[in-house]
């Protein structure tokens, strides 16, 4: 089977890994902080908080931003659950937007109508590696005083460019207070599981370590006493999210290679644009003209009744599809916490049509024509 995404794996990477392993620190080391900053490097941002999972991420900086009972988090329904969850882990709550029918993110005139007194958060998602439209979701909410904090998981080494002509990296909080990332393995780079938050508030910055670290600080100015060189306090409920400083290696290695596996996934995607976009019955997602993604996926949309014979052929004939995703609204949990009942219609159209195709930079030209090839054949299927 050809799976729909896969890690990318080098001799180097074996061997950064290797050499971490035979350090001094397994954790809580030096490379902790040398992937910080090459996270730094990478995207433009003052500070990058590692941390062990793309979740991880999510709840810190939702509990940088204030989330708590009576705060709510504002975001799109398709997206991996996590986006909503870390909300709740807070006691906070969650409202969901609906999504642009082109590219299958916020929708800035439904964030726009988004009314509800209790919303502190907005969180737009960049889906598939595309870039949501930033400035306009900015505005929205700078005029409403909420906290923006980018769920980026898709977008490592994406771009975008405002209406004044300059290009930003996402990462760089350029619209937004923090940003989260995932480094997942079929994501544009892997540290196994791994997360990240960029910011350029020192303030969240600090609240993002001690967060991910028990909420225990040891730093002299933060400290209600001081009784010695041991001492430590603990000032808030954190968790322990920490990274290891193996997983770090790999991650410092990984970005090395950022750049060309972004290259690779932009060939890609031009390719099946140009195998797929034209073909009756296949819708291929629009990407927004401000945004140069980095295509963590591959989403091509067909008739909604046809789309569980198309997957199902899909894999008999050796090929790996996924469907991202379910709203989140839709998952029993949610049903059973608030939602019964609740729907949006272009994020429920877009559900209904959805297939996930393959994408990760070890895919040939020839595979990727083959997939292009049997995704026209089901289609075609009566």
């Amino acid at each position: 089977m050809i799976p729909y995404g896969r890690q990318d794996i080098s001799d180097q990477d074996v061997a950064a890994v290797a050499s971490a392993l035979r350090d001094p620190f397994l954790t809580q080391g030096p490379k902790v902080a040398a992937f910080e900053d090459r996270l730094r490097e990478v995207t433009g941002a003052r500070f990058a908080v590692a941390c062990n999972s793309g979740t991880s991420a999510l709840h810190a900086a939702y509990a940088a931003a204030g989330i708590e009972r009576g705060k709510s988090v504002l975001t799109s329904p398709i997206t991996f659950a996590a986006t909503a969850n870390a909300s709740l882990y807070l006691q906070g709550g969650v409202h969901f937007a609906d999504v642009d029918p082109r590219h299958v993110m916020l929708s800035p005139a439904a964030v726009d109508a988004s009314r509800q007194p209790d919303i502190a958060v907005l969180a737009p998602v960049h889906f598939t590696g595309q870039v949501a439209p930033m400035e306009e979701l900015a505005r929205t909410a700078r005029a409403r005083h909420w906290t923006i904090v980018e769920d980026a998981a898709h977008a490592l080494g994406a771009r975008y460019r405002t209406a004044d002509g300059t290009e930003h990296t996402v990462g760089a909080c350029a619209h937004s207070d923090m940003c989260c990332f995932s480094f997942h393995p079929v994501k544009q780079i892997t540290t196994g599981e791994g997360g990240a938050v960029t910011t350029n508030d020192e303030r969240l910055a600090a609240r993002l370590r001690r967060f991910r670290t028990h909420g225990i600080t040891r730093d002299p100015a933060e400290l209600h006493a001081n009784e010695g060189p041991w001492y430590y306090e603990q000032l808030e409920l954190g968790f322990n999210y920490r990274i290891t400083d193996v997983q770090c290696a790999l991650g410092i290695s990984q970005l090395g290679r950022l750049a060309a596996f972004v290259e690779r996934r932009r060939a890609i995607a031009a390719l099946y644009d140009a195998e797929l976009g034209d073909v009756p019955g296949i819708e291929v997602l629009k990407s927004p003209a401000a945004s140069r993604g980095s295509y963590h996926l591959y989403v091509v949309r067909v008739a909604a009744g046809a789309r569980r014979r198309i997957y199902e052929g899909l894999q008999h004939a050796g090929i790996s599809p996924n469907v991202h995703y379910v709203p989140v609204y839709r998952h029993p949990y949610y049903r059973a916490h608030g939602f019964q009942g609740f729907s949006l219609p272009e994020a429920e159209r877009y559900y209904a049509e959805a297939i996930t195709i393959p994408m990760f930079p070890g895919l040939t030209d020839e595979q990727v024509r083959s997939i292009a090839a049997e995704v026209r054949r089901q289609v075609r299927v009566p």
